[in-house]
């Protein structure tokens, strides 16, 4: 699981690089500034939590279930979070209908908090740290 977590982590955060180049440099001239703003909300948010999966992969203090249960916390925040806004800020350029997708941004970000939660009450209970 652990080598799961390290290569989802690397993932994410390629692609946030990948995706942040592309709006600083691609979508530059194709989007809003307000937009391209939102946009980067979306490449920031990935990265933090790529960065967060390279430090729970390597927590030595969490069970394996505990990591599990960050890991797919995580996974699926960022893909609600990050990806729906993308597909917002974007949608201008893409013609992606995104009407529905307004109410998946903030479903996503209560995923990432209660992934960072979990891991806040997983330290708390131990005795051993």
């Amino acid at each position: 699981m652990d080598k799961k977590i390290l290569l989802t982590a690397l993932v994410l955060g390629l692609v946030a690089i990948i995706l942040g180049a592309f709006g600083a440099h691609g979508l530059k001239k194709s989007l809003t500034t307000e937009a391209l703003s939102t946009f980067e909300v979306g490449v920031r948010y990935q990265m933090y939590h790529a960065l967060f999966l390279l430090f729970v992969s390597t927590a030595n203090f969490l069970s394996l279930k505990e990591k599990m249960i960050i890991f797919y916390l995580v996974l699926i925040g960022v893909l609600l979070f990050s990806g729906s806004i993308y597909l917002l800020s974007t949608s201008s350029i893409t013609l992606i209908k995104t009407k529905v997708l307004g109410p998946i941004t903030p479903i996503g970000g209560l995923f990432l908090i209660a992934s960072w939660g979990y891991m806040f009450y997983s330290v708390l209970v131990k005795n051993s740290i």
